[in-house]
């Protein structure tokens, strides 16, 4: 867990209908229900696409270990991908001839997957794999016109991330006001208060929530309403510009990626992000991706709140991030990946992953979260947790950059009602075609 992701969205719904055309439309028929019939698929090697390095190698080795035993004869290769250029990657790789066995995907990215029909129909499969005991936000993006077909694999969600080296005396704010005079009050001319780049609208989009705000609506018709204008919204947003403007020294055209240089420079006070930051920011000095193990970083200095919301014991709605895994439709040996499938959310496999800070894919194993800081503000953090609009269009307004562009213009001291009306048309445009 070294880097933060950058989610990059980069191919449009209608190229991955057209790219992925070839998983539905090959010579093996479907059975009656609706999964691809083929035979029990003979010892070999699967591939399994992990991204990033989130999953720790605890799981890793779990995995193939467990497989390799309970499929005698068979082998399992984790190959490890970037989050930068993914969609882009899997658009190829998922529709020709060399696609893997079974692929972890951002969960944001899931669904304009699922309907290109790029993954194997799990729903027969949704009791055995844990049913409602998996993350429902994450079945949903998984879900597509009530079939189930990529699997929760974890969540991590966004908490706050300090140093006493920095905030010193400070206490931890308990409200949504008392976050916002914080921020204030650990502004300084080289200390951020808040370090918001101006790209960031993830990590931005609390601001909106926590207002009562919202990305966009949909109705019974099925027509998407964008939500940065209404009232609420508008609320958040000018709170958002004035910290971007007056509590942060972060460019108005930069992004979220590599926190940890800034953070190990001293230069924040509160750095918004998810979770798993904290082994970027806590490696050693030395380290090919270096920390400040020794100084900000520090076990008895880095610590980590779930941001609050306006009553004291509620929290903040915020972006919940992690992924989904799926089987991909042309996948070589689609039986053995299920067994790998079983395997990954099984209780042991998602125990490894509580016990190292993610929040796991089965709501059950939360409890074997350390008690430690990090792990309970992710927990607390994660309940509240909001996901981006669950249209198939979603990742066309990610890869358009839109959002990008807008936020930007927020830090850039832009009329915050101007920027809004005209990020809503652009989300309506996209996501009611």
């Amino acid at each position: 867990m070294k880097r933060a992701r950058n989610v990059v969205a980069a191919a449009t719904t209608v190229t991955l209908a057209l790219a992925l055309s070839a998983c539905a439309s090959g010579d093996t028929p479907a059975d009656d229900s609706g999964e691809t019939a083929a035979e029990e698929a003979p010892a070999g090697d699967i591939r399994v696409w992990l991204v990033g390095s989130d999953t720790p190698e605890e799981a890793r080795e779990h995995l193939k270990t467990t497989f390799e035993a309970e499929n005698e004869g068979s082998t399992l290769t984790i190959e490890e991908q970037s989050w930068t250029g993914l969609v882009d990657k899997y658009t190829t790789a998922l529709s020709g001839s060399d696609s893997p066995d079974l692929v972890e995907i951002g969960n944001t990215q899931a669904p304009a997957f699922t309907s290109a029909g790029a993954f194997l129909d799990l729903t027969d499969s949704y009791e055995e794999l844990g049913g409602d005991d998996l993350l429902p936000g994450f079945v949903e993006s998984g879900s597509f016109e009530g079939q189930f077909y990529a699997a929760p694999y974890y969540s991590g969600a966004r908490v706050g991330i300090y140093s006493t080296e920095i905030t010193g005396d400070v206490e931890v704010p308990a409200t949504w006001d008392e976050y916002l005079a914080n921020i204030e009050t650990l502004a300084s001319d080289e200390v951020s208060g808040l370090y918001t780049p101006g790209k960031d609208w993830r990590n931005g989009m609390v601001f909106v929530w926590a207002n009562g705000g919202d990305i966009a609506t949909v109705d019974d018709s099925g027509t998407w309403t964008g939500g940065f204008s209404s009232p609420e919204s508008i609320t958040g947003l000018e709170q958002l510009q004035d910290v971007m403007l007056n509590s942060n020294h972060a460019p108005a055209d930069s992004d979220e990626t590599d926190p940890q240089v800034p953070f190990c420079a001293g230069e924040i006070g509160y750095l918004t992000a998810p979770s798993w930051v904290r082994w970027s920011i806590a490696a050693a000095e030395d380290a090919e991706v270096p920390g400040c193990l020794e100084t900000y970083g520090a076990e008895d200095k880095l610590s980590a709140f779930a941001i609050p919301g306006a009553e004291e014991g509620t929290y903040a709605p915020v972006l919940a991030g992690g992924s989904n895994i799926a089987i991909p439709t042309n996948a070589p040996n689609p039986e053995l990946a299920r067994s790998a499938l079983e395997i990954i959310l099984s209780d042991d496999y998602q125990e490894i992953l509580a016990a190292n800070g993610l929040v796991p894919a089965k709501v059950s194993q939360a409890e074997f979260m350390a008690d430690d800081a990090f792990s309970q503000a992710s927990a607390a953090a994660a309940a509240a947790a909001q996901l981006t609009p669950a249209s198939p269009l979603w990742a066309d307004v990610e890869a358009s950059g839109v959002l990008e562009d807008s936020f930007v213009k927020l830090a850039q001291g832009e009329d915050v009602a101007t920027v809004a009306a005209e990020l809503d048309a652009e989300i309506e445009g996209t996501l009611n075609g």
